[in-house]
């Protein structure tokens, strides 16, 4: 493969908000080492709960800034689509499967890491399965995909609107 760096296309503002909790993400890194200086200065590292949490909480804090560095060193900053009716990287699509109008289910497609700011979003990369399927595809147009589990399956996009952050 000539390129495995995956490209991430991000809105401004989604660009902006990572670069903040990226920032504040550094800027606690003093206050969890004060923590664990002062839970290992209380004795028996084996029975100190309050230092394996705050251990635990570095290493989450320091996972989530390389993720994020990986979202920004590869971002490809655009604006959202203004287009309705087309699944576009940036619309929210609503959709069913297999014919089924009651699996009716509604995702962004994006960047996965990024987060959506809307915990109930279900985010799906553009470079999955279903996300290859459904790029370009219009309302009430049907598209067929390989799932990971090898099945295959239709999917039918009942609406695909701009993401409204």
């Amino acid at each position: 493969m000539a390129n495995d760096t995956q490209v991430h296309w991000l809105t401004q503002d989604s660009y902006d908000r990572l670069s903040a909790e990226k920032e504040a993400l550094i800027a606690n890194r003093p206050v969890i080492a004060a923590e664990i200086n002062e839970r290992r200065e209380e004795g028996d590292l084996k029975e100190n709960a309050g230092y394996h949490a705050a251990r635990e909480q570095q290493g989450q804090e320091e996972a989530r800034i390389r993720t994020i560095d990986d979202l920004l060193a590869n971002a490809q900053v655009g604006e959202a689509p203004t287009e309705s009716g087309v699944a576009l990287i940036g619309s929210v699509v609503r959709a069913y499967y297999n014919g089924n109008e009651d699996t009716k289910e509604t995702f962004l497609i994006g960047t996965r890491g990024e987060g959506s700011g809307k915990d109930d979003l279900e985010i799906y990369s553009p470079d999955s399965p279903l996300g290859k399927a459904i790029l370009g595809a219009k309302t009430g147009e049907t598209r067929e995909y390989t799932a990971p589990n090898g099945k295959s399956v239709s999917v039918t996009v009942v609406t695909a609107e701009p993401y409204q952050s």
